[in-house]
């Protein structure tokens, strides 16, 4: 069997393959509650045969929110719909995970294809939950001011850290209501984690700003207060940019730093991004962020998941027999190929029993097609 499609085991948790569907935003929720959109969207890809699904950007209070139209969990209600995805992951064989997130000075942005003439009255408005608020952050500085979907976040105080720690733990303890496997705590792109981690975004003089071990502890607190309510059998896991691949910016070193830290209050493995900054520039290539996933690993002795333009199967194969990551994680790729670890396992292993069964003709098909023997 190839590495791509072999099971693997995180804690309590094991995986029908390496396989995962990376957290996308889909801007398509009101007052955070999935709805039938997030169900299929979600369920193709267990249908799909990956082995990890994990849940877009959930804002743990409801100014996290990168949009109005962004998941939530920051209230009881919004268990029930998102129950009922993870039990038809599960029933189809997929491992659920969801994105614990707050967007800091990125918050309150607008949905791209609700523009004015979408929101010109109330009705409209109200029928995809339309709201605005003031942002918050490390400090008083816009992600982008040449930007006017970007506005003048509020500094934290220590009452408002405060409450954001508790809204991680919290939000982590109706994820487990919900049936989720893992969750993973948003640390990148940009968002009020990675905005705390950055020199770039963080200017504060108290002991959450300045050195790099200041910038960290937020991050810290965070994880800690997740995986005090989170089952010690459940793998809990973090992305990070690992890069603000920008002068001046969070490195590469740094983020082998903390995802040290990480390991030692409980993280299982890391989701290895980069980006996310007004001052970050790269070119995007097919697995342009692979070795940022192969330093982390090496670095801090954790496990990794590659992510950024892996949809070549034997590219993704070849990432993990190189020992560069662990896990293979699609976005775009998925939604252009919702079956793309099914694809794969025939690629791979000529193998079809990763299909449900009542789309197992599909061999046949490929047969006929010879596509296999």
């Amino acid at each position: 069997m190839s590495k791509l499609l072999s099971p693997v085991t995180l804690r309590g948790l094991t995986l029908r393959n390496r396989t995962v569907v990376a957290p996308m935003c889909q801007y398509s929720a009101v007052d955070g509650f999935a709805n039938d959109w997030h169900f299929v969207h979600l369920g193709r890809f267990a249908l799909g045969g990956f082995g990890l699904v994990v849940v877009e950007a959930t804002g743990v209070v409801p100014e996290g929110r990168i949009s109005y139209g962004d998941l939530g969990l920051w209230k009881d209600e919004q268990i029930a719909p998102l129950a009922r995805i993870v039990d038809f992951l599960h029933d189809h064989g997929a491992a659920a995970g969801v994105q614990l997130a707050h967007a800091g000075r990125k918050a309150s942005t607008p949905v791209a294809w609700n523009g004015a003439e979408e929101l010109a009255t109330e009705e409209q408005r109200k029928a995809v939950g339309y709201e605005h608020w003031q942002p918050v952050a490390p400090s008083a500085e816009s992600h982008d001011p040449a930007n006017p979907d970007f506005q003048v976040p509020t500094a934290l105080d220590k009452a408002g850290i405060a409450r954001i720690i508790d809204g991680f733990a919290a939000a982590a303890l109706r994820a487990e209501k919900a049936g989720f496997d893992t969750v993973e705590i948003h640390a990148a792109h940009g968002y009020l984690l990675n905005q705390f981690l950055s020199p770039l975004s963080n200017h504060r003089t108290d002991e959450y700003g300045g050195s790099r071990e200041n910038r960290m502890r937020l991050v810290l607190q965070v994880a800690e207060a997740v995986r005090a309510v989170w089952p010690e059998d459940k793998p809990l896991l973090a992305r990070l940019s690992v890069s603000d691949n920008a002068p001046g910016g969070w490195t590469p070193e740094d983020s082998v730093a903390l995802a040290i830290e990480l390991k030692a209050r409980g993280v299982d493995a890391i989701d290895c991004s980069s980006g996310g900054l007004a001052q970050g520039h790269i070119t995007s290539t097919a697995s342009y962020q692979v070795p940022l996933a192969k330093a982390v690993k090496q670095g801090a002795n954790i496990p990794t998941m590659a992510v950024g333009l892996l949809g070549d199967i034997e590219a993704a194969e070849t990432i993990l027999q190189n020992g560069d990551a662990d896990f293979i994680a699609l976005a775009r790729g998925a939604l252009d190929d919702p079956n793309w670890a099914v694809h794969a396992a025939r690629v791979l292993d000529g193998a079809y029993d990763l299909w449900p069964v009542q789309a197992r003709r599909v061999a046949g098909r490929d047969q006929v097609l010879g596509l296999r023997n």
